[in-house]
């Protein structure tokens, strides 16, 4: 997806590749034939001392995050990072500092809020469309722990988590962009449903602004499902599996008008390194998702790299 949207662009040029995997390499550029000119590495911090990027986009394991992003900012290289940004909030205020003190562009790849549908809810429980917000509910249903058995994302040493960490931080993501919120006190639950990692998480939150959130993210399910439901004292907004709706007491739901996407993680990271606007998902932000992220398996007394 990644390689798709930068061909796209006519403002930037991949000039190397590094995965310690040279079948990997191979499989990206007989994809993308005009990757054949870029420099291929199997360690990045040759491919960083060779100075032959500016920028990174970093799609590495998510323990692997930090480390990678520290050394490349370092490099005086931008960076973008796939989620989660880190798996700790002590590092993910390292890259923010250290990004601020290069004067580098971080982002992390949060593909929602480039979406129509979030952008339209984001905008909409901003201007009181549904009222005053009381409540919402967000929920993910996925066979992840069937699909992900055996690969790094079930290593606790490598994916510094199970599916919360992994699918579960775009609900996070969300959850928190929409509703510009700031989580109060946090009750819940995790289950490992006999995988190396957790696997089922429900989750209660007050917010400090007083609504409250029910947070279900589910690995072990025949189905891939996603819901929200944000209510609000006039009203409420339903996005099921990406069909928005608006509804109101006593009224038929109405499919509102969604905004044109214009831009996606790729084509803005891009723009705000070029200086055309500012960073869409900045590492500022991303620290909120790590840590909520954090704090849940805190108050479910979930450590998962002694898991």
């Amino acid at each position: 997806m990644h390689f798709q949207q930068l061909s796209e662009l006519d403002t930037v040029k991949v000039t190397a590749l590094c995965d310690p995997n040279e079948e990997n390499r191979m499989k990206v550029i007989k994809r993308f034939p005009e990757l054949s000119e870029a420099v291929t590495f199997d360690r990045y911090e040759d491919m960083l001392k060779a100075q032959v990027v500016d920028a990174v986009l970093i799609c590495s394991p998510h323990t692997l995050h930090f480390s990678q992003a520290m050394q490349a900012l370092q490099y005086d290289c931008h960076v973008m990072l796939e989620k989660p940004m880190t798996c700790s909030s002590k590092e993910a205020a390292a890259l923010i500092a250290e990004a601020e003190q290069k004067q580098k562009v971080l982002q992390v790849s949060y593909q929602r809020h480039f979406m129509p549908v979030f952008q339209y809810i984001k905008t909409a429980l901003s201007d009181g469309t549904i009222g005053a917000l009381t409540s919402v509910s967000a929920s993910l249903y996925q066979g992840w722990r069937d699909g992900s058995a055996g690969t790094w994302r079930q290593n606790p040493a490598l994916s510094g988590g199970g599916m919360l960490m992994d699918s579960g931080s775009h609900l996070i993501d969300a959850l928190l962009w929409t509703t510009g919120m700031t989580p109060e006190s946090i009750q819940g639950h995790i289950s490992k449903q006999g995988a190396p990692v957790e696997i089922d998480t429900q989750v209660s939150i007050r917010f400090t602004e007083g609504p409250l959130a029910n947070l279900t993210v589910i690995g072990h399910a025949p189905t891939w499902e996603e819901r929200f439901m944000f209510c609000g004292e006039q009203g409420a907004i339903t996005l099921n599996d990406g069909k928005v709706r608006l509804c109101y007491p006593g009224q038929e739901p109405i499919t509102p008008d969604l905004p044109v996407q214009t831009t996606n993680a790729d084509k803005s990271f891009i723009d705000a390194i070029l200086g055309k606007h500012e960073v869409v998902v900045p590492g500022t932000f991303a620290e909120k998702v790590v840590r909520l992220t954090e704090d849940i398996y805190a108050h479910t007394g979930y450590e998962p790299i002694k898991a």
